[in-house]
């Protein structure tokens, strides 16, 4: 491959290639980050509710621990655009996608676990037999697992294409 020819078959500059990313990178940091602050919502009332004080001191923390995690859910997919912000004009933005990618891989994880707590607390809380409730909260988290991370995991060994220098892969760090 000579200097700047791609094997992608695109032919953009390095800051169009950057540009086109974050363009797609903001649109799915939308779509987790419209579920993950309505759940977040929804959680913070949770403790204003007379019924909260009824609930086992092992679900009040469990409450606590769902809470933080979507706390800290909202703050990684948010970051993106507040990273996007302090370094505009900069003329670092390739770096600032790969940086972006990182932060919503990670916020895309603490949605993951706050679904999967906030599932947990609200069956144990629903029914008086928590025998099968975890069972069916791993169900759910194995079904996140798989839908996210397995099937376009195996996809990308499947096609067995290693991605070009400076491709999408290489926003989330992967080599």
């Amino acid at each position: 491959m000579k200097g700047d020819e791609r094997t992608d078959g695109r032919d953009e500059s390095p800051e169009e290639r950057a540009d086109r990313k974050w363009v797609d990178l903001l649109q799915e940091i939308r779509v987790a980050q419209t579920g993950v602050q309505i759940l977040f919502g929804f959680l913070l009332t949770v403790v204003f509710q007379p019924s909260y004080r009824r609930l086992s001191d092992a679900d009040q923390t469990l409450y606590m621990v769902t809470i933080v995690l979507g706390a800290t859910a909202v703050g990684a997919l948010v970051a993106p655009v507040a990273f996007h912000r302090i370094v505009t004009g900069r003329f670092i933005k390739p770096e600032a996608v790969v940086w972006a990618s990182r932060l919503t891989l990670l916020g895309l994880l603490l949605l993951l676990l706050t679904m999967t707590a906030a599932l947990l607390l609200v069956l144990r809380t629903a029914t008086d037999d928590d025998g099968y409730v975890p069972w069916i909260v791993a169900g759910v988290a194995g079904l996140y697992i798989l839908w996210w991370l397995v099937i376009p995991t195996a996809l990308r060994i499947r096609l067995g294409r290693r991605a070009p220098e400076g491709s999408d892969a290489d926003d989330a760090g992967a080599h």
